[in-house]
Protein backbone atom coordinates (compact mmCIF):
# COMPACT_ATOMS: atom_id res chain seq x y z
CA UNK A 1 0.00 0.00 0.00
CA UNK A 2 1.21 3.07 -0.85
CA UNK A 3 3.23 5.19 2.10
CA UNK A 4 3.47 2.05 3.86
CA UNK A 5 6.48 0.56 5.12
CA UNK A 6 9.49 -0.69 2.50
CA UNK A 7 9.23 -3.86 1.38
CA UNK A 8 11.68 -6.91 1.98
CA UNK A 9 11.57 -10.20 -0.26
CA UNK A 10 13.26 -12.94 1.05
CA UNK A 11 13.64 -15.50 -1.59
CA UNK A 12 14.66 -18.91 0.27
CA UNK A 13 13.54 -18.60 3.76
CA UNK A 14 15.16 -21.51 5.60
CA UNK A 15 14.80 -21.93 9.28
CA UNK A 16 18.60 -20.81 10.16
CA UNK A 17 19.57 -17.82 7.42
CA UNK A 18 16.50 -17.16 6.35
CA UNK A 19 14.67 -16.55 8.97
CA UNK A 20 17.12 -14.86 10.89
CA UNK A 21 17.45 -12.11 8.19
CA UNK A 22 13.57 -11.51 7.92
CA UNK A 23 13.22 -11.27 11.44
CA UNK A 24 16.11 -8.61 11.36
CA UNK A 25 14.52 -6.57 8.47
CA UNK A 26 10.92 -6.80 10.25
CA UNK A 27 12.51 -4.90 13.52
CA UNK A 28 13.56 -2.37 10.61
CA UNK A 29 10.55 -1.43 9.70
CA UNK A 30 10.38 -3.63 6.67
CA UNK A 31 6.72 -5.53 5.50
CA UNK A 32 8.22 -9.30 5.54
CA UNK A 33 7.59 -10.97 2.53
CA UNK A 34 8.68 -14.75 2.39
CA UNK A 35 9.16 -17.45 -0.45
CA UNK A 36 9.90 -21.25 0.00
CA UNK A 37 8.68 -24.75 -1.70
CA UNK A 38 6.23 -24.86 1.67
CA UNK A 39 5.05 -21.22 0.77
CA UNK A 40 0.97 -21.03 1.89
CA UNK A 41 -0.34 -17.68 0.15
CA UNK A 42 -0.78 -16.88 3.43
CA UNK A 43 0.70 -15.22 6.58
CA UNK A 44 3.18 -16.35 8.74
CA UNK A 45 2.68 -16.74 12.25
CA UNK A 46 5.42 -14.05 12.27
CA UNK A 47 2.52 -12.18 10.07
CA UNK A 48 5.07 -12.38 6.85
CA UNK A 49 3.31 -12.62 3.54
CA UNK A 50 4.54 -16.22 2.55
CA UNK A 51 4.55 -17.69 -1.48
CA UNK A 52 5.29 -20.60 -2.80
CA UNK A 53 8.21 -20.89 -5.42
CA UNK A 54 10.40 -22.98 -7.30
CA UNK A 55 13.59 -21.97 -7.63
CA UNK A 56 14.95 -24.29 -10.34
CA UNK A 57 12.59 -22.86 -12.75
CA UNK A 58 13.13 -19.18 -13.53
CA UNK A 59 10.07 -18.44 -15.54
CA UNK A 60 8.41 -18.78 -12.25
CA UNK A 61 10.05 -15.58 -10.07
CA UNK A 62 8.33 -12.67 -11.88
CA UNK A 63 5.30 -13.90 -10.87
CA UNK A 64 5.66 -13.50 -6.99
CA UNK A 65 6.88 -9.60 -7.63
CA UNK A 66 3.48 -9.52 -9.56
CA UNK A 67 1.88 -11.09 -6.52
CA UNK A 68 3.61 -8.82 -3.84
CA UNK A 69 2.87 -5.54 -6.22
CA UNK A 70 -1.05 -6.76 -6.33
CA UNK A 71 -1.52 -7.37 -2.76
CA UNK A 72 1.13 -4.49 -0.81
CA UNK A 73 0.71 -2.04 -3.86
CA UNK A 74 4.45 -1.53 -4.26
CA UNK A 75 7.19 -3.86 -5.24
CA UNK A 76 10.44 -4.56 -2.88
CA UNK A 77 12.97 -2.43 -2.03
CA UNK A 78 15.37 -4.75 -0.95
CA UNK A 79 15.42 -8.33 -2.47
CA UNK A 80 17.56 -11.48 -0.64
CA UNK A 81 18.51 -14.30 -2.78
CA UNK A 82 18.92 -16.86 0.18
CA UNK A 83 18.35 -20.40 -2.35
CA UNK A 84 20.78 -22.75 -3.33
CA UNK A 85 21.58 -25.91 -4.74
CA UNK A 86 24.16 -28.76 -5.04
CA UNK A 87 24.38 -32.42 -6.49
CA UNK A 88 26.92 -34.69 -6.01
CA UNK A 89 28.03 -35.75 -9.53
CA UNK A 90 27.25 -40.03 -9.48
CA UNK A 91 30.81 -41.03 -9.88
CA UNK A 92 33.55 -39.45 -7.14
CA UNK A 93 36.38 -40.16 -9.56
CA UNK A 94 34.84 -37.97 -12.57
CA UNK A 95 33.60 -34.63 -11.55
CA UNK A 96 32.01 -34.44 -14.89
CA UNK A 97 29.47 -37.05 -14.63
CA UNK A 98 27.30 -34.95 -13.27
CA UNK A 99 24.07 -35.37 -15.84
CA UNK A 100 23.55 -32.41 -17.98
CA UNK A 101 20.20 -32.46 -16.90
CA UNK A 102 21.32 -32.35 -13.28
CA UNK A 103 23.89 -29.23 -13.73
CA UNK A 104 21.11 -27.04 -15.91
CA UNK A 105 18.49 -27.46 -12.88
CA UNK A 106 21.44 -26.30 -9.73
CA UNK A 107 22.56 -23.68 -12.44
CA UNK A 108 19.46 -22.20 -12.44
CA UNK A 109 18.88 -22.25 -8.64
CA UNK A 110 22.29 -20.52 -8.05
CA UNK A 111 22.58 -18.51 -10.80
CA UNK A 112 19.68 -17.89 -13.36
CA UNK A 113 17.03 -17.30 -10.50
CA UNK A 114 18.56 -14.91 -8.73
CA UNK A 115 19.20 -13.30 -12.27
CA UNK A 116 15.95 -13.22 -13.05
CA UNK A 117 14.92 -11.81 -9.76
CA UNK A 118 17.35 -8.97 -9.98
CA UNK A 119 16.04 -7.88 -13.08
CA UNK A 120 12.03 -7.68 -11.13
CA UNK A 121 13.96 -6.10 -8.63
CA UNK A 122 15.26 -3.37 -10.69
CA UNK A 123 12.05 -3.32 -13.15
CA UNK A 124 10.45 -2.11 -9.46
CA UNK A 125 13.09 0.36 -7.75
CA UNK A 126 12.37 2.43 -10.76
CA UNK A 127 8.83 3.01 -9.53
CA UNK A 128 9.87 3.64 -6.09
CA UNK A 129 10.87 7.08 -4.61
CA UNK A 130 14.57 7.95 -5.08
CA UNK A 131 15.19 8.32 -1.76
CA UNK A 132 14.25 4.63 -0.93
CA UNK A 133 17.80 2.38 0.02
CA UNK A 134 17.42 -0.38 -2.68
CA UNK A 135 19.41 -3.31 -2.60
CA UNK A 136 20.09 -6.73 -3.92
CA UNK A 137 21.48 -9.45 -1.65
CA UNK A 138 22.74 -12.84 -2.64
CA UNK A 139 23.65 -15.18 -0.21
CA UNK A 140 27.41 -16.09 -1.40
CA UNK A 141 30.35 -18.30 -0.02
CA UNK A 142 34.18 -18.24 -0.69
CA UNK A 143 33.36 -20.66 -3.88
CA UNK A 144 33.78 -17.32 -6.25
CA UNK A 145 37.32 -16.93 -5.63
CA UNK A 146 38.44 -20.69 -4.17
CA UNK A 147 38.06 -23.73 -5.25
CA UNK A 148 38.08 -26.61 -3.51
CA UNK A 149 38.51 -30.02 -4.65
CA UNK A 150 35.58 -31.67 -3.39
CA UNK A 151 33.27 -33.27 -6.06
CA UNK A 152 29.98 -32.12 -4.15
CA UNK A 153 30.65 -28.08 -4.97
CA UNK A 154 30.45 -28.68 -8.68
CA UNK A 155 27.29 -26.85 -9.13
CA UNK A 156 27.37 -24.57 -6.38
CA UNK A 157 30.90 -23.32 -6.65
CA UNK A 158 29.54 -23.37 -10.70
CA UNK A 159 26.97 -21.09 -9.87
CA UNK A 160 28.29 -18.62 -6.92
CA UNK A 161 31.36 -17.71 -9.08
CA UNK A 162 28.42 -16.65 -11.96
CA UNK A 163 26.56 -14.55 -9.93
CA UNK A 164 29.33 -12.47 -8.08
CA UNK A 165 30.66 -11.70 -11.56
CA UNK A 166 26.80 -10.39 -12.44
CA UNK A 167 26.31 -8.87 -9.08
CA UNK A 168 29.55 -7.18 -9.26
CA UNK A 169 28.93 -5.59 -12.86
CA UNK A 170 25.84 -4.76 -11.75
CA UNK A 171 26.93 -2.88 -8.49
CA UNK A 172 29.38 -0.56 -10.36
CA UNK A 173 27.28 -0.05 -13.11
CA UNK A 174 23.77 1.00 -11.54
CA UNK A 175 25.87 2.74 -8.95
CA UNK A 176 24.57 6.64 -10.54
CA UNK A 177 21.15 5.62 -9.61
CA UNK A 178 21.75 4.29 -6.45
CA UNK A 179 20.97 0.44 -6.27
CA UNK A 180 23.15 -1.97 -4.73
CA UNK A 181 24.10 -5.38 -5.42
CA UNK A 182 25.76 -7.41 -2.65
CA UNK A 183 27.37 -11.15 -2.86
CA UNK A 184 27.47 -11.67 1.17
CA UNK A 185 30.00 -14.41 2.30
CA UNK A 186 30.55 -15.03 6.07
CA UNK A 187 34.22 -16.05 7.04
CA UNK A 188 36.07 -16.97 9.75
CA UNK A 189 38.25 -14.72 11.64
CA UNK A 190 41.59 -15.89 9.97
CA UNK A 191 39.48 -15.42 6.11
CA UNK A 192 38.58 -19.42 6.14
CA UNK A 193 35.06 -20.24 4.51
CA UNK A 194 32.64 -21.19 7.39
CA UNK A 195 31.37 -24.22 6.00
CA UNK A 196 28.37 -25.67 7.27
CA UNK A 197 28.63 -23.43 10.63
CA UNK A 198 27.00 -20.14 8.86
CA UNK A 199 25.12 -18.10 11.38
CA UNK A 200 21.76 -17.19 11.43
CA UNK A 201 21.53 -13.93 13.34
CA UNK A 202 25.13 -13.07 11.96
CA UNK A 203 23.30 -13.07 8.26
CA UNK A 204 20.19 -11.06 10.16
CA UNK A 205 22.70 -8.59 11.29
CA UNK A 206 24.73 -8.02 8.51
CA UNK A 207 21.71 -8.10 6.14
CA UNK A 208 20.35 -5.27 7.83
CA UNK A 209 23.29 -2.87 8.00
CA UNK A 210 23.25 -3.66 3.76
CA UNK A 211 19.50 -3.48 3.31
CA UNK A 212 20.10 0.42 4.79
CA UNK A 213 23.52 0.71 2.99
CA UNK A 214 25.29 1.43 6.41
CA UNK A 215 29.02 1.92 5.98
CA UNK A 216 31.01 1.87 2.53
CA UNK A 217 30.73 -2.03 2.05
CA UNK A 218 31.32 -3.20 -1.28
CA UNK A 219 29.95 -5.25 -3.16
CA UNK A 220 31.85 -8.24 -2.16
CA UNK A 221 30.79 -8.39 1.16
CA UNK A 222 32.53 -10.44 3.04
CA UNK A 223 31.66 -10.61 6.94
CA UNK A 224 32.54 -12.07 10.22
CA UNK A 225 30.24 -12.56 13.19
CA UNK A 226 30.33 -10.31 15.92
CA UNK A 227 32.63 -7.67 13.60
CA UNK A 228 30.34 -7.21 10.23
CA UNK A 229 31.90 -6.08 7.25
CA UNK A 230 35.80 -7.38 7.32
CA UNK A 231 37.86 -7.27 3.90
CA UNK A 232 40.01 -10.26 3.24
CA UNK A 233 42.76 -10.32 0.40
Amino acid sequence: MAGASPIALILGSGPRVGSSIAKSLAEKGYQIVVTSRHGTGAKTPEGYLSYKADFSKPESIPSVFDAIKSELKASPSVVVYNAAAATTPPNQDSVLSLPLDNFNSDLNVNTVSPYVAAQQAVLGWETLPADTKKSFIYTGNILNISILPVPFVLTLGTGKAASAFWLGLSDATYAAKGFRFFYADERNEDGTPVGNNIDGPAHGKFYAQLAGHEQDIPWHATFVKGKGYVEFK
